[in-house]
Order: C-alpha cells, then sequence, then structure tokens
C-alpha cells in the first residue's frame, strides 16, 4: 500500500491495518521479534506514524491481544446471526464456526498462546482476557437459552451461565487442539464431535444441532 493511499483511509482502518500487521509480526518473530520497524514495514507506513497512533510497542500489543479474541467472538457470532430458522440453528452455527475457518487457524491458537503467557502477571492483559471471555459467554447465554425453552429444559439464569461455561471449556479444548492440527484426528471431526458432545452436555435429544441448517 502506498503511503498516498494509506492516508486516505480513516482512523479506524488506519489502526486496525496497524493492528493486523503487528499479528503477522508476532507470528513471524515472536513479541520480541516484532519491532516497531518491523510492523511498519509490513504495514507500509513509517514508525513514526505506528508510534503516533499507538504510543508505544506494548500498547499496540495489547491492542493486538484484544483485538485477536475480539475476532474470534466476532466471527462465530456473525455466523449464528447468519442462521435463518429456530434458535437450534443458530447455536449450530456458532458451535461450528469455533471448529473451522478462519476461526479454526494454527496461527491463531499460536497467537493466543503468546498472548496468554502474560495475562497471569500483566494487569492490562488479564483485563482484556476477561472481558473477551465475558463477552464470549454472554453471547453463549442468549444463544443456549431460547434452545432450552424451545425444549423445555430449565433455562434459569445460573443455569444458563452453568452451561455456557462448560461449553466454553469444551470449546477452547477442542480449538486448542484441533487448531494444532497434530495428525492425531482429522480437523473435519471437530464440528460434529462439538455438536455431539453439546447436545448431551445441554440435555437435549439426539441430533437435535445436526439436524438444525
Amino acid at each position: 500500500m502506498s503511503r498516498k493511499a494509506f492516508q486516505r483511509l480513516s482512523q479506524d482502518d488506519r489502526r486496525r491495518d496497524l493492528i493486523e500487521a503487528t499479528l503477522v509480526c508476532i507470528a513471524q518473530h515472536g513479541l520480541h521479534g516484532a519491532t516497531v520497524r518491523r510492523i511498519a514495514d509490513q504495514a507500509g507506513v513509517t514508525p513514526g506514524l505506528v508510534r503516533h497512533h499507538f504510543g508505544s510497542k506494548e500498547e499496540m500489543i495489547r491492542n493486538a491481544y484484544a483485538y485477536l479474541v475480539g475476532q474470534l467472538t466476532t466471527e462465530a457470532s456473525e455466523r449464528a446471526r447468519q442462521a435463518r430458522g429456530a434458535a437450534d440453528a443458530q447455536l449450530r452455527q456458532f458451535l461450528v464456526a469455533n471448529m473451522t475457518a478462519p476461526n479454526l487457524s494454527e496461527e491463531k491458537v499460536s497467537l493466543w498462546a503468546t498472548f496468554v503467557g502474560r495475562v497471569r502477571y500483566e494487569a492490562d492483559f488479564a483485563t482484556i482476557h476477561r472481558e473477551g471471555y465475558r463477552e464470549f459467554l454472554h453471547l453463549l447465554e442468549a444463544l443456549i437459552e431460547p434452545v432450552l425453552i424451545d425444549h423445555g429444559l430449565p433455562h434459569d439464569t445460573a443455569t444458563c451461565r452453568r452451561h455456557a461455561i462448560a461449553l466454553n471449556g469444551l470449546i477452547d479444548g477442542l480449538w486448542v487442539e484441533g487448531s494444532l492440527n497434530s495428525g492425531l484426528y482429522g480437523q473435519a471431526l471437530l464440528p460434529d464431535l462439538l455438536l455431539d458432545a453439546s447436545e448431551r452436555l445441554l440435555g437435549l435429544p439426539a441430533n437435535t444441532l445436526s439436524r438444525s441448517h
């Protein structure tokens, strides 16, 4: 991208491009190797423009982690919104989105693992992590409740919350192992595995989610 073309972008577009360049550099060179110079080169801008928008490399890295977490949630949420028909179909699409590209990605899980190591001892990263997972849980709860209602199952707030936490753990485990693609099993198996396990966890009749289209 030329500097002239870059200047026509909005502030949000500029920040997004810089964040995406940061993620590319971190994936290629690690946190320490993702220098401001490399990020600027990847984005096709000057280091001064990087500092203008983010102030420091650390601020860029924090924003990159928040962006990555938000991407994963947004992709699954959009897939659910696009589903037509019953609540079952929306929940199904949300779950499948986490087990298929672009969310199912070795690069994304590697980036997530790189960032998450900082959650334990850096307050800013802990806040980003907590808020990202809170949003994901809220979305799951909102998708689970109408499914339980449709099937005459308990759907109080506490029940939906417990189901969302359990489903989140199931999604995370399959997402990490599936994205790494170790060769123990094919990635194509993952959506059906998640749907079957989710049905049992929620107490739904067999094939409730797999029948949703």
